[in-house]
């Protein structure tokens, strides 16, 4: 059990509601930055519980933040927490949030949890998460959910929106012209999903490359090595095939192999 989950356990303070396995989660991907001068965004405060667990956990050098739409929530401020009053799914309010904090080393999403919340969320503030930072997306269960606008690949949900950071993620290895690396591309280093959350690992990544060490254990079978009615058949299948193929991958309908 780790010190999250202890604390939780332990818990006579302020509410927290959790699904238990988070905590395994949230240890794995916050250890590293315990007992540091960090900063630390949470969307959803609740009854104020978490943020109370977030300064036990990363220590007095913490600078923690909380949004929500309640007003009461104001009253839960303390020493090193501070907390703003507004919608998540208010883009000018999330702004002026930005202007008033300074870069986050994690953010946190465990806010209203419907699909419009989550998305506005993210594209309003990721880019204010450091370099090496963390953004997590939690409860994503209700991606699921009809009353939150869920259903399993249905166009609009959170979970369908994150499929493309997959993409972007492999994007500097695209053939397409409509599909390049962008600045999500080049910042991120990995992408972890578990059951409810999603987990962004934000790291200045270059293009990648590909390098070779080591002698031969056997030499490679090569075009030249085929027969001449083998080779001509081959470009003649790559001339065929090659121009279909890419009218089907326009198309997104399976390949037509010739290898």
């Amino acid at each position: 059990m780790n010190d999250l989950e202890k604390y939780f356990r332990q818990n006579d303070k302020r509410l927290i509601h959790k699904w238990v396995h988070y905590f395994d989660v949230y240890d794995r991907h916050f250890a590293r930055f315990r007992d540091k001068e960090i900063t630390i965004l949470e969307i959803g405060v609740s009854q104020g519980g978490s943020l109370q667990m977030w300064k036990d956990y990363f220590g007095p050098k913490a600078k923690i933040y909380g949004i929500d739409v309640n007003p009461q929530c104001r009253e839960l401020e303390e020493e090193n927490i501070r907390i703003f009053i507004g919608s998540q799914s208010d883009r000018a309010f999330l702004r002026e949030v930005k202007r008033s904090i300074p870069m986050v080393d994690i953010l946190i999403d465990d806010g209203g949890h419907s699909m419009r919340q989550q998305i506005v969320s993210y594209e309003e503030l990721f880019d204010h998460v450091k370099e090496n930072g963390v953004y997590l997306c939690e409860d994503l269960h209700t991606s699921y959910w009809i009353e939150y606008g869920g259903g399993r690949k249905r166009m609009g949900t959170f979970i369908e929106y994150s499929k493309g950071f997959i993409d972007q993620l492999n994007a500097h290895h695209s053939e397409q012209l409509g599909f390049k690396a962008d600045t999500f591309t080049q910042s991120v280093d990995s992408i972890h999903y578990y059951d409810s959350i999603l987990v962004l690992e934000k790291k200045k990544r270059p293009k990648p490359h590909h390098e070779k060490t080591g002698d031969l254990s056997f030499e490679k079978i090569t075009t030249q090595r085929l027969s001449f009615g083998r080779r001509a058949m081959r470009r003649a299948a790559q001339m065929v095939f090659r121009p279909i193929n890419i009218i089907l991958r326009f198309l997104r309908l399976p390949s037509i192999y010739w290898r």
